[in-house]
């Protein structure tokens, strides 16, 4: 299935520098310790602009998905249907991702199945978190 290969901007660069090295990274308030993704200029909860970059574990769950039958992606045509989990962070079940679970058959996701963050190529030198099942 094709990705999308990253653009980043200046918020979101250190976030892909880190995917690059194999590494997911999220934003966190060292005001009042909250975590966040996507990044954003300041803190979702109390608006402090003193954010750093902190590594998670890169473990979370599914907590919801969709079969993509009619995308309207023209990219993307080739591939449908195709599966769109939400996966939740186990560092924090406020930050959520995008996957479309490579290898996992059409319609055979089980919501609240663990799964672990892992590094597609998509471009040389460029690599996109994607999301595995884990035993």
């Amino acid at each position: 299935m094709p990705k999308l290969i990253p653009v980043p901007d200046e918020l979101s660069k250190p976030f892909w520098d880190a995917v690059n090295e194999k590494r997911l990274i999220v934003q966190n308030c060292r005001g009042c310790n909250t975590l966040q993704h996507p990044p954003r200029e300041a803190c979702r909860d109390c608006g402090s602009e003193n954010l750093e970059w902190k590594e998670t574990s890169g473990r979370g769950h599914i907590s919801a998905f969709v079969v993509m039958m009619d995308s309207h992606l023209e990219y993307r045509t080739p591939d449908q249907p195709f599966n769109l989990a939400l996966i939740t962070l186990d560092d924090d079940p406020r930050v959520n991702f995008f996957s479309n679970l490579p290898g996992v058959p059409v319609r055979e996701v089980q919501i609240g199945a663990a799964v672990e963050a892992t590094f597609e190529e998509v471009a040389p030198d460029q690599l996109i978190n994607e999301w595995k099942l884990v035993d």
